[in-house]
């Protein structure tokens, strides 16, 4: 028996706002939009939803847990999950990001990690945390 390399992406960001602000950035459809990308978001378990990704077209996504606000996790196209891990930290919130289900026996998925974790880390994560939360 084989079994599939699997690879993950791990993001550890602090942003300078209460975690319930930084909650509902992560679930609420306009404020989503605003950092990551536009879709019908929202944390109940089991809701089915849509991402609209530049370049990729529209993307399934199904709510598996929702635990506000501590932590959200989201199927992303079907193959990854999306787990969110938010922790008070001061005056802020430290977000955890890990993006699972990467295999990496299989070239593309293997090229889309190596491309997405520089994605989250400079671009996706850094721009959520210069969100305006007041």
């Amino acid at each position: 028996m084989t079994y599939a390399r699997t690879g993950s992406i791990s993001v550890d960001q602090f942003i300078a706002a209460a975690p319930e602000k930084v909650w509902r950035a992560l679930t609420d459809p306009e404020l989503h939009a605003k950092w990551w990308a536009p879709g019908d978001i929202g944390p109940e378990v089991g809701r089915e939803f849509h991402l609209e990704m530049p370049g990729f077209g529209s993307i399934p996504c199904r709510v598996i847990e929702s635990e506000p606000p501590s932590r959200f996790v989201y199927t992303f196209n079907g193959d990854w999950t999306l787990t969110w891990t938010l922790v008070a930290e001061g005056q802020g919130t430290r977000l955890l990001l890990n993006h699972s289900g990467f295999d990496l026996d299989d070239k593309r998925q293997s090229d889309a990690c190596e491309r997405m974790g520089p994605g989250w880390r400079d671009g996706v994560l850094p721009r959520l945390a210069k969100l305006d939360f007041s």
